[in-house]
């Protein structure tokens, strides 16, 4: 399969950028003596136990040759030694002195300096698209998927902004509907915030990659009743079981309150929505249709007996 010459380009041009981003230009990575190559044999050295030479020949793709030559280098500088293997007398044991373990401690330390350098200067949302794109990079160069870690937390200052932003964007983008409903999400989110009563309400929001990817919330219609509003996922985030998560913890956070009943409002398109709410035990319990928000709509209302 042929790539196209732009493809080609921009990928070169990306690697000379990152090259010069991180200092692999620069004689001794990080102002260390040290080259690339040499810094990461030193971090490989120091994260395993006792491997052989050939292990980190072939983990790391460096030629025997000259691996071999940044060994001798090393245990001439003190920093490394090597033992034979009990098992094989033909293999080495590699490990750090105390003084190399000293350097491979200095260099790390002025890695996370550096790279919380870069990350300081972009904004938080910026940081969070930096780290998922590197992510990708790294699944597709691989061909391995990256494991992807979420948590929810409670609702911070700014949070609802992103909450309306979701809902506008992605039922636009999704659904075709018009800026009517990203207002309606932002009369809704307004409401929760000035008549907040943590008592009997309560907000969620799922965080990936230091993003905002989904919320939903509890609110009280009545001392017996709650409500399920808000629910949103991020497409990036979907498949990881955040949408069930947050209805769960609606439904859990409803019965140690004490409430005997939760409601919510859905729409018929809404497949993924309506599928999570059944798998919990809501029952649809009325329909309305009418246009709303630029579209020909099926309004629905589901109950669950807590």
């Amino acid at each position: 399969m042929s790539v196209e010459s732009g493809r080609i380009d921009a990928v070169r041009q990306f690697n000379r950028f990152y090259t010069r981003q991180i200092g692999l230009l620069h004689e001794g990575l990080l102002n260390s003596p040290f080259s690339l190559t040499e810094s990461r044999v030193l971090y490989e050295l120091a994260h395993r136990a006792s491997p052989t030479a050939s292990e980190l020949g072939k983990d790391l793709g460096i030629d025997a040759g000259y691996l071999s030559r940044i060994l001798q280098r090393f245990k001439k500088q003190e920093l490394a030694a090597s033992k034979p293997a009990p098992s094989d007398a033909r293999q080495s044991l590699l490990s750090l002195t105390t003084r190399g373990r000293t350097e491979a401690a200095t260099l790390n330390d002025r890695s996370q300096q550096e790279v919380a350098a870069i990350l300081n200067g972009l904004p938080a949302a910026d940081q969070a698209r930096l780290v998922a794109a590197m992510r990708t990079i790294e699944a597709l160069l691989t061909g391995k998927s990256c494991e992807r870690k979420y948590l929810l937390r409670d609702r911070q200052p700014g949070d609802m902004g992103w909450i309306v932003y979701l809902h506008g964007a992605i039922y636009a983008r999704e659904y075709g509907w018009s800026d009517e409903f990203e207002a309606f999400v932002a009369g809704i989110a307004a409401e929760f915030i000035n008549n907040y009563d943590p008592e009997w309400e309560r907000c969620w929001i799922a965080e990936l990659d230091g993003r905002v990817v989904g919320s939903v919330v509890v609110v009280k219609e009545s001392k017996k009743v709650a409500k399920l509003r808000l629910l949103i996922v991020d497409p990036d985030a979907r498949g990881l079981g955040i949408g069930t998560r947050l209805v769960d913890e609606c439904i859990q956070f409803a019965r140690q309150t004490g409430y005997r009943r939760m409601t919510l409002w859905t729409n018929s398109i809404l497949h993924a929505a309506r599928a999570i709410y059944e798998k919990a035990g809501f029952e649809r319990t009325g329909r309305e249709k009418r246009h709303s928000f630029g579209q020909d709509l099926t309004f629905e209302t589901w109950t669950l007996n807590l």
